[in-house]
């Protein structure tokens, strides 16, 4: 009988090494070249590490500065909430009605209506819409939809709108607010028909997922989100520049607000989803009693209502517990690619304010004017940077300081807090890598264009 060649090579080994041989096989030289290169490109990096010069050192604290911050004033008040959200959108919200109103069959003004609607009301940031924009894809809507509401969330924010006039001028706080609901459409749209056959094979996949009927009435089910929606928008909502004005009454009661629409969450949790008495109560006696001794403390509040939630579905065996299983399941995905990204834009461009590995004045000079480069630079910069809600208009007040041309700044307002670098990680993890570059090159061209044709109209 003939040797294979793998039998041949060890019989030829075995001979030459005196009959002795360390492993089952021998090392396929071939194969292993990649973890060989990857180990050597590791050792050489480590190698040349500029430990010690100013900048790097500088922007390895940038990294970690804006983690720390991201994780002060993001994590529990926005990505909590919204991961609670897009869990009971997986499990409280049908396919069928997900399908009906967002999916891509849906007609086209009704689902890119209620996405461009539904995004724009949360007034959330780049980061905090991807839960929520994960949770209505999983379970049916059409990549259009989804993108237009991807978008619109963090663009299409009223609060930002109205700051941007006010800080920035009339007509660019215009230009952003009729960009971005347009951004929100054509994006949309273009997503749909670029990736149309891979939508149809999924469209296709969908119909054949049985239909369940919903255990209980539409406005219950209104009821739950929008305590939980409410609790995602008033907990974050922002100082205002005015402080007499309605807005800054609301920001003076947003923790009362929130801690009604806390209540209205058990009750609604009681009445028609299987709660028990002690349930609420794991939930309800260490919030009163934090806010009691610390009233001073609204965080701990907040974070004692979170993990008392989330011990409560724990001890649930029907819909809760499903509810919580897949709220774990998207902060499991998408945590660590956000901190990931976090500390990849703060090292490479620092916190608002401070410079990362990339000095301030590069970017400064590359946005004067009103250039096709200036357009491009600032949308590209804009789409890497990390923008936390209402944070993007003292920047831009800066830099228009520094120079900024007209057409240069809208192009960062219409695609810095819409992407980021975290943003793009996990949407890569949602659609796959090219749906994320095509989408990400949308708004980065579309934002760039935009800007050359208001910097010209605006000269």
């Amino acid at each position: 009988m003939r040797e294979g060649p793998r039998r041949a090579h060890r019989t030829s080994l075995l001979k030459r090494t005196g009959g002795q041989i360390f492993g089952e096989d021998a090392v396929d030289w071939s194969r292993e070249w990649k973890p060989l290169a990857g180990i050597a490109a590791a050792f050489l990096a480590l190698y040349h590490l500029p430990v010690g010069a100013s900048r790097f050192d500088n922007a390895v604290l940038e990294a970690l500065h804006l983690a720390k911050w991201y994780a002060e004033e993001h994590v529990i008040l926005c990505l909590i909430p919204a991961f609670f959200i897009a869990g009971a959108v997986a499990v409280f919200v049908s396919q069928a009605s997900v399908i009906r109103y967002l999916g891509a069959d849906a007609p086209k003004g009704l689902a890119y209506g209620v996405a461009s609607v539904s995004g724009c009301l949360l007034a959330v940031c780049s980061c905090t819409i991807l839960p929520l924009f994960a949770g209505i894809y999983r379970i049916g809507a059409g990549l259009g939809p989804a993108a237009a509401f991807l978008y619109s969330g963090p663009a299409i924010n009223i609060l930002a709108v109205i700051l941007t006039a006010r800080v920035l001028g009339l007509e660019l706080g215009i230009a952003r607010a009729v960009g971005a609901v347009l951004f929100s459409i054509v994006i949309g749209l273009l997503m749909h028909l670029i990736f149309c056959r891979d939508e149809a094979a999924r469209v296709s996949a969908m119909a054949q997922s049985p239909e369940t009927e919903a255990p209980r009435p539409l406005w219950q089910t209104a009821v739950f989100f929008a305590s939980m929606i409410g609790i995602l928008v008033f907990a974050n909502w922002g100082p205002p520049q005015d402080p007499f004005g309605p807005w800054a009454a609301i920001f003076q009661a947003r923790w009362i607000i929130t801690a009604a629409f806390a209540v209205l969450l058990v009750v609604a949790l009681l009445a028609w989803f299987g709660f028990g008495r002690l349930q609420a109560a794991m939930i309800g006696i260490p919030v009163t009693a934090l806010a009691a001794v610390f009233p001073q403390w609204p965080l701990a509040s907040f974070s004692a209502g979170v993990v008392g939630l989330g011990v409560a579905a724990a001890r649930d065996q029907g819909e809760v517990g499903q509810w919580l299983d897949e709220t774990w399941g998207f902060a499991k995905k998408i945590l660590p690619l956000l901190f990931i990204g976090v500390l990849a834009a703060g090292f490479l461009l620092g916190r608002p304010g401070e410079e990362g590995l990339i000095p301030a004045a590069w970017v400064s000079r590359s946005v004067g004017g009103n250039t096709l480069s200036a357009n491009l630079f600032a949308a590209v910069a804009g789409a890497f940077m990390y923008f936390a809600t209402l944070t993007e208009v003292p920047i831009l007040q800066g830099l228009m300081g520094a120079g900024m041309g007209k057409g240069p700044a809208l192009a960062l307002l219409l695609a810095g807090p819409a992407v980021s670098l975290p943003n793009m990680l996990v949407i890569k993890g949602v659609l796959g890598t090219k749906k994320t570059l095509v989408y990400a090159a949308l708004v980065v061209t579309m934002a760039a264009a935009s800007g050359l044709v208001y910097g010209t109209l605006c000269e």
